[in-house]
């Protein structure tokens, strides 16, 4: 019998340079070099982490947004580019799984966008935030559900969304579906306030149980001085603290390291992936415990192409079922 895999994990919490990707790269490329000298096989990064959140959008104005958010654009990464090239390069160096949440300039529009490196060092996906939420559409364009993959890596199969995709469980399902083993998470931390700490706790937990997989979410961090340069205004600064909730989640929701919800540094903890089998062996939310005749989703998971979408052929719906294959085109169902 195969002995059961063990993967260790870390999930970070640091602060951006706000002042440039470059700063944020360099902080990036040491939070992977800390954790490889700890053994860590997979690390996470916060939501849009290079060059920074664009935590203005939360507390400025709309219409006083326009330089903050050019200069975003000036700051932000292509993919691939040089900051990519610099990540992918030291987590192949690393033998490290690498999951960075970046700002993608892509022509004239920007992307929340969540990129993944295997431990050789390739890309192994780059998806973008379905919906952007509340403050962020007008910072980001919307993605599409080309993204909603799950990818073999050195580290097992891997799903990842940002913030509150969480909250569309048609998006988490299309993962599930795909049977991924580690769910990478990534929350922006540093805003709302306390509550923000308790909704991510509440969310990761419930994907860890229903999915029956390990969860590693990771938020970001502003220190009592960035928060000034972004808003004078003490009552603002208060949407700018706390909303911090840096954690790694079993597949039976419990926290295998002691979470971080404040100052920076790395939760790290090993996953035992018995406790997957462990957890489905009860509930197995796209297998015994499924009833796909019943319920099922559809996806559209063809990218997004705006230049010629007019010209495309309409094809069949894509019908996903609880044992079927992601994106396979099914021209009836009987259910």
């Amino acid at each position: 019998m195969t002995q059961p895999k063990t993967v260790r994990a870390a999930a970070v919490q640091i602060a951006p340079d706000l002042e440039s990707a470059a700063g944020t790269l360099a902080r990036v490329l040491d939070a992977i070099d800390e954790a490889a000298a700890k053994g860590v096989e997979l690390i996470v990064f916060p939501e849009t982490f290079v060059p920074y959140y664009p935590y203005f959008s939360f507390v400025y104005p709309a219409v006083a947004c326009g330089p903050e958010h050019l200069r975003l654009y000036e700051e932000a990464v292509t993919v691939p580019g040089p900051i990519t090239d610099a990540v992918s390069e030291r987590a192949r160096a690393c033998k490290m799984v690498v999951v960075l949440g970046v700002n993608e300039r892509d022509n004239g529009s920007l992307y929340n966008t969540q990129v993944i490196f295997d431990a050789d060092g390739k890309l192994a996906l780059k998806r973008r935030k379905i919906t952007p939420t509340y403050h962020e559409r007008m910072i980001w364009g919307q993605g599409d559900a080309s993204g909603l993959k799950v990818v073999d890596t050195a580290a097992g199969k891997v799903g990842a969304l940002a913030c509150w995709e969480h909250y569309n469980p048609l998006a988490r399902y299309a993962l599930m579906t795909q049977h991924e083993q580690i769910h990478c998470s990534q929350f922006p931390g540093s805003l709302v306030g306390p509550v923000f700490a308790d909704q991510i706790e509440a969310t990761i937990r419930h994907h860890a149980l229903e999915s029956g997989c390990f969860v590693v979410n990771a938020t970001g961090w502003l220190t009592d001085d960035q928060i000034e340069s972004i808003t004078p205004d003490e009552k603002l600064q208060k949407a700018l603290r706390d909303g911090c909730n840096t954690a790694i989640i079993s597949p039976e929701g419990k926290h295998l390291a002691e979470p971080m919800r404040s100052g920076e540094g790395l939760v790290i903890a090993d996953l035992d992936f018995a406790l997957i089998t462990k957890r489905k062996r009860m509930m197995d939310s796209v297998g015994h415990y499924a009833r796909p005749e019943l319920l099922s989703l559809a996806i559209n998971d063809k990218p997004a192409r705006y230049s010629h979408a007019l010209s495309q052929t309409a094809e069949p719906e894509r019908f996903q079922g609880a044992d079927d294959e992601p994106g396979k085109t099914i021209e009836s169902i009987d259910y």
